[in-house]
C-alpha cells in the first residue's frame, strides 16, 4: 500500500495514538483548504503526511512534519522508496523532513538526506513537564509568573471556553500588528478550529474582566502532548496580567486531558545561556515571547535539525538562493 485515504490514514493511526499534532489526519485537511495538497503515505507498519504546495512550472516543494523518529529504522528503506516514488510523482524539487524528536536524541547514517538550512517550524521551544500536582507545577515557575496568575485572579479576570474566532482573528491581528509577527486568516482559525475541536483536540479559551475580552489562546492536544500554538491579546486592561492566568488555564486543561507534556512552541533558536543574557533588552521576532515562556518554569529544548531529500539538485539550488531564505 502507497497513498491512502484520509479515512485510512486516521485508522492507521489508531496505532500511533501519541503522533504529533502536524501529523493528525485534520492537519493535512487545514492546509489542504490554504494552498497544500496532503498526500498520505503506508508502508507496512511505517507511514507519514506529506504536504505539497505548488512552484512555478508545474513543479512542488514536498514537506514532512514532525515524524517519528522511527521512520529512520533500519527497516525502513521500503518506506523512503515509496515516498521517494510519491514525491516524483508530484514532481517534488525536494522533501523536507522535520524529526519529531530532540535534537540530542537524533542520529542518522542515511546519505539520501542532507542536513537542511532551513526549518519551518520554530525548532527551540520550552516545555512543561505536567504529569505532577497543580501545586508542583507552579512551585516549578518563576516567582513573578506565579504571582502574575494570582494577581489577574485577584483583579477579576475569569478564562472560559470561547467560540468565537472572528473575535479570536481580531485580536491576533492586534498582537501581530504589536508584536511583528505574521498572522492567518480569519478563515484559517476558523477551518482549524471546526476540524479539531469536535474531536476534543483543541479548545479555544479567553481571559475576560467583567465580560470584555482581553486576550485569547487556541491549544491543541493528542495522547500525552499538548501545544501553544496560537496566542492573542489586545491592549486594554494590560495591567491585569489577563495572558498568564489564560495560560495557566490551558495547562489545565491540557493536564484534565490526561496530558503529561505542554509544548509552549518556539522561542529564539539561541542557547539558553544566550538567551537568558539577552531576553530582557530583545523584543524582534520571537523574544517578545520568550520572556512570557520563560517564566513558566519550563525545559528548553531544540528539535532535531530539519532534513533535505533532494530529487532536482538545480531547481534545489534556485529555491535556496531565491525562495528559501524567505522561509
Amino acid at each position: 500500500m502507497t497513498e491512502v485515504t484520509l479515512t485510512e490514514w486516521n485508522q492507521f493511526l489508531t496505532q500511533f495514538p501519541d503522533v504529533h499534532l502536524l501529523q493528525m489526519g485534520e492537519w493535512g485537511e487545514l492546509k489542504k483548504d490554504f494552498g497544500w495538497k496532503p498526500i498520505r503515505v503506508v508502508s507496512e507498519n511505517i507511514g507519514a503526511q506529506i504536504l505539497f504546495r505548488k512552484l512555478p512550472l508545474g513543479f512542488t516543494v514536498a514537506y514532512m512534519p514532525k515524524v517519528s523518529s522511527d521512520q529512520f529504522s533500519v527497516n525502513s528503506e521500503q518506506f523512503w522508496r515509496e515516498v521517494d516514488m510519491v514525491c516524483k510523482k508530484y514532481r517534488a524539487v525536494f522533501l523536507k523532513v522535520e524529526p519529531d524528536t530532540w535534537e540530542e536524541k537524533f542520529r542518522i547514517q542515511n546519505s539520501e538526506f542532507r542536513i537542511s538550512k532551513h526549518n519551518i517550524q520554530p525548532p527551540r521551544t520550552i516545555t512543561l513537564d505536567i504529569q505532577n500536582t497543580e501545586e508542583d507545577i507552579l512551585a516549578r515557575m518563576k516567582p513573578k509568573c506565579r504571582y502574575n496568575i494570582r494577581l489577574a485572579e485577584k483583579k477579576g479576570v475569569t478564562v472560559r471556553a470561547w467560540d468565537d474566532v472572528a473575535a479570536f482573528h481580531e485580536m491576533m491581528t492586534v498582537t501581530g500588528g504589536r508584536d511583528g509577527f505574521g498572522v492567518h486568516s480569519k478563515e484559517y482559525y476558523q477551518r482549524a478550529y471546526e476540524l479539531f475541536h469536535p474531536k476534543g483536540t483543541c479548545e479555544l479559551l479567553v481571559a475576560e474582566y467583567d465580560g470584555k475580552p482581553l486576550a485569547a489562546l487556541m491549544i491543541f492536544a493528542n495522547a500525552k502532548r499538548a501545544w501553544y500554538v496560537y496566542g492573542a491579546s489586545n491592549n486594554e486592561e494590560r495591567n491585569r496580567m489577563p495572558t498568564y492566568l489564560l495560560q495557566w488555564e490551558a495547562i489545565r486543561w491540557a493536564k484534565a486531558r490526561g496530558c503529561e507534556e505542554y509544548d509552549l512552541w518556539g522561542v529564539p533558536d539561541e542557547n539558553e545561556e544566550t538567551l537568558e543574557a539577552n531576553f530582557e533588552n530583545r523584543h524582534d521576532g520571537l523574544w517578545g515571547v520568550y520572556r512570557f515562556k520563560r517564566g513558566f518554569g519550563g525545559q528548553l529544548k531544540r528539535a532535531a535539525q530539519a532534513l533535505d531529500r533532494v530529487y532536482n539538485p538545480l531547481l534545489y539550488w534556485t529555491y535556496l538562493k531565491f525562495i528559501g531564505n524567505r522561509e
